[in-house]
């Protein structure tokens, strides 16, 4: 069973944490973790493009001229694609670019998620993280003693800690039930708070 130190908000370990091993002694699924993140980046893709065809462009029922006798190349209606003013041809369409994805594969994702930060020595499990008060200095602070600079935090509940690191570049706090394969991915350390980290253990499990 894998073992992870716990450090206090100056990195002081303080004590050992014993893992799940259904999820920190398994094998890393990178096709999992892709087929997530594209799950997430489809969902958020707004698909709000829409152009109108000649057939939905108001006006144009009215034939502009007669189709003989005029001189000039026959027309049907002043909003065909070639006028001015005129319906687009093959232009975006409203969509909707989300899929399904099944809940056994997000669960075993954000589990090899988490095993990958674990292998690469990326994860930090803190006993509390508590701040004094709700300034940036704080969070600033504590990420130069623990000498990273694109950490995603995860605590239970802590109102100082989302406030406090909201401003900073590369820094993102969530909750437990906000935790996603693309988040921890992203930023280079995952800093979870152990209470956080039983609870994420025990709905993976």
């Amino acid at each position: 069973m894998p073992t992870i130190d716990v450090y206090n908000m100056n990195k002081e370990v303080v004590e050992k944490l014993e893992l799940d091993d259904a999820i920190f002694n398994g094998e890393i699924k990178y096709h999992l973790m892709k087929a997530y993140v594209e799950w997430q980046l489809a969902k958020r893709r707004s698909g709000n493009a829409h152009t109108k065809t000649r057939g939905e462009v108001r006006g144009g029922g009215r034939k502009p001229w007669r189709q003989k006798g005029t001189g000039r190349a026959r027309a049907g209606s002043i909003r065909s694609p070639l006028w001015k003013g005129g319906g687009v041809v093959f232009g975006p369409r409203k969509r909707d670019w989300s899929f399904k994805l099944n809940k056994k594969v997000k669960k075993n994702a954000i589990k090899s998620a988490l095993n990958y930060k674990l292998k690469n020595n990326l994860i930090y499990v803190i006993d509390k993280l508590e701040l004094p008060e709700i300034k940036t200095k704080n969070v600033v602070e504590f990420m130069k003693k623990f000498e990273i600079d694109s950490v995603l935090f995860v605590d239970i509940e802590n109102e100082k800690l989302k406030l406090s690191s909201r401003n900073i570049v590369n820094v993102k706090y969530l909750e437990n039930n906000g935790l996603n394969v693309f988040d921890i991915l992203k930023h280079d350390f995952l800093v979870i708070s152990k209470d956080s980290l039983l609870q994420v253990e025990g709905a993976l499990s």
